[in-house]
């Protein structure tokens, strides 16, 4: 017989997989709506992945196996159902994936019954995180992950490397393995798979770096292709689109953030980035603009932060960190932005792809001096002055 505790804990899981979500009124910019609460947090894992549940080998109903975070997920539409593939952090530290389904793309998320068993490549390998799913004009869907291991070079138990996890599958169920992303940088993270071919090969969004945490001589969110994805060796040289830059909110490093979303006037990035602050480091997203043809082509840039924590979000395992690896672009011109907080839960931002456009072509780009910024937001002032003169 099941204890009674378990019934208790079940009831209040329904309840928070039923609820409904609903735009939280108190936030406006005019350029997305925010979701009062998260779509995905440790309370949405099944009860059956962390309880013994046999009384006889738990008599007292305590958790075996718990969950300590869920965040940063991959997204997709399959069918007319969303799908998140998030990163999810036990107890013990170690991250895996799982897959979380709904009708809806801002509630009722529920795992399925198992997470994801990916094939067991890279004996090396420690810890997986972060996955970026792209549907690929190859007929497949690609998730490309941070694949972590121990740094045998060093003496210090926290030194790790990192390195771009690739695997393949046409129904998120069967996985596939590829072999590990492979450049000329010593480590890669937060590579993300270009949705459609370039020049006849594959297109990858990297982010060289000298260290697992440091970027050091790493500029930026780069570009460089791949003949082969069977043995994924990135052969040009891997250009920066999006660098790094002094004062900025890239100033410490930026990494490539959900799949670029094509839109009638470039490629839409959503990125990720990080600065200094006295209280550590501060994580943002923030968007730019590519080329059609030429995604190493920067062509647009708005000024600033595009997402950042506020409220509860701020709080968490890693405070004051906002990060996006999924979004979902429907036929209508809907857009689904999923992004993490503090490392701790999963939130949904809903925009369009038109007000996408308008915000990233039509916002000033940063004019990188003080002086210069308030001789940016002065002539916006003036404009709105003269506005309302003449429409009193």
């Amino acid at each position: 017989m099941l204890s009674e505790k378990y019934y208790e804990e079940l009831k209040k899981y329904e309840a928070l997989i039923n609820r409904k979500n609903e735009i939280d009124t108190d936030f406006y910019n005019g350029v997305y709506d925010k979701y009062k609460y998260p779509v995905l947090t440790r309370e949405h894992i099944p009860l059956t992945w962390q309880y013994d549940l046999n009384p006889e080998t738990n008599p007292y109903f305590m958790k075996r196996l718990g969950i300590n975070a869920v965040m940063n997920s991959g997204a997709i539409e399959l069918n007319g159902k969303f799908y998140l593939v998030a990163r999810i952090e036990g107890d013990d530290r170690k991250s895996f994936f799982a897959v979380a389904e709904s009708d809806s793309p801002v509630d009722n998320f529920r795992f399925w019954d198992f997470p994801v068993r990916l094939p067991d490549t890279e004996p090396d390998e420690t810890n997986v995180y972060d996955m970026r799913l792209t549907q690929h004009e190859d007929g497949w869907i690609y998730g490309v992950f941070c694949s972590e291991s121990k740094d045998k070079t060093s003496s210090d138990l926290s030194a790790a490397t990192a390195q771009a996890g690739i695997v393949r599958t046409k129904d998120l169920k069967t996985w596939e393995r590829l072999p590990n992303l492979k450049s000329k940088s010593p480590q890669q993270r937060n590579v993300v798979l270009h949705p459609e071919f370039v020049d006849g090969k594959y297109a990858f969004y990297t982010r060289p770096q000298d260290d697992f945490i440091q970027t050091g001589s790493g500029g930026g969110v780069c570009f460089g292709l791949c003949e082969d994805i069977t043995n994924p060796v990135i052969c040009t040289d891997e250009v920066v689109i999006s660098p790094r830059q002094y004062h900025t909110i890239t100033e410490v490093k930026n990494g490539a953030g959900a799949v670029p979303i094509k839109t009638p006037k470039g490629w839409i990035h959503i990125a990720h980035g990080v600065r200094n602050t006295a209280a550590g480091l501060r994580y943002v997203i923030y968007v730019f603009a590519t080329d059609l043809k030429d995604p190493s082509k920067l062509i647009a840039s708005p000024s600033g932060l595009f997402i950042a924590p506020h409220g509860s979000e701020r709080v968490g395992d890693v405070s004051n960190v906002c990060f996006t690896n999924g979004a979902v672009v429907r036929e209508n011109g809907d857009v689904y932005i999923y992004y993490a907080s503090s490392d701790t839960r999963v939130h949904v931002a809903a925009t369009t792809i038109d007000k996408l456009m308008d915000y990233t072509f039509n916002t000033p780009s940063d004019p990188l001096r003080s002086v210069d910024c308030v001789k940016q937001r002065c002539e916006l002032i003036e404009k709105n002055l003269k506005f309302m003169e003449e429409n009193k």
